[in-house]
């Protein structure tokens, strides 16, 4: 399925602040804005510029897929930076999306265990590949059934680009609104992707504390 064009036109709703401290600068990124400047003049709008337009200090951590909302993190200083950086590289950062999928999984969680790599003739879209993947697992739970669609926790266990949205495709599930890898049927209508980061676990930079910080779903 090849890559549709990216009309981007950005929500203009003001910077929503999560929480700020000295070390920590939490967001809520809106769906359809870029966390980073793309290639393009037009797409140089994004979370990680306008989080910089208030508070110049601030240092960028992680991205989000541009359909993705909700948690989003960055550093107040080059050593929350980089304790930040350690942490998601080692796996220390517990993350928690939900999302609404087409149809009913027959199982009521379960995990997948499906390699990935970039789709080169698609590009962004990846997709499953036993012999040059890298590992990617995701663990999932129905969570509520609304209008014959499950809504699903979703725990990605690795970070790989797209991840939850080739996983949950694969399972025969694609993520309602997906311009990427769901069929048309379950993006008519829709006006955004259904996934949001919706927790974010992390010992904080200052003192090592575990701390979460959570963005309610907006669908």
């Amino acid at each position: 399925m090849p890559a549709k064009p990216l009309y981007y036109e950005p929500p203009q709703e003001p910077l929503n602040i999560i929480h700020r401290d000295d070390d920590l600068l939490v967001l809520s990124k809106p769906a359809g804005l870029l966390s980073v400047p793309g290639k393009a003049p037009e797409h140089a709008d994004c979370l990680e510029t306008r989080g910089k337009q208030e508070f110049p200090e601030s240092l960028l951590v992680h991205r989000l897929d541009m359909d993705t909302s909700g948690i989003f993190i960055m550093a107040m200083n080059k050593k929350a930076q980089a304790n930040l950086g350690k942490q998601f590289e080692r796996r220390k950062i517990d993350k928690t999306y939900i999302a609404q999928v087409w149809g009913v999984p027959d199982q009521s969680e379960g995990r997948v265990d499906l390699p990935l790599r970039c789709d080169w003739e698609n590009r962004p879209l990846q997709m499953v590949c036993y012999e040059h993947g890298r590992p990617a697992q995701t663990a999932w739970q129905v969570i509520g059934v609304e209008q014959g669609h499950a809504r699903v926790q979703l725990k990605p266990l690795t970070g790989r680009s797209h991840q939850l949205r080739v996983h949950m495709q694969a399972l025969g599930h694609p993520i309602l609104g997906d311009r990427f890898y769901a069929p048309e049927e379950a993006r008519d209508g829709l006006d955004r992707l259904y996934l949001h980061a919706h927790s974010l676990t992390l010992h904080h930079p200052k003192d090592g504390t575990l701390t979460t910080f959570t963005d309610p779903c907006p669908f």
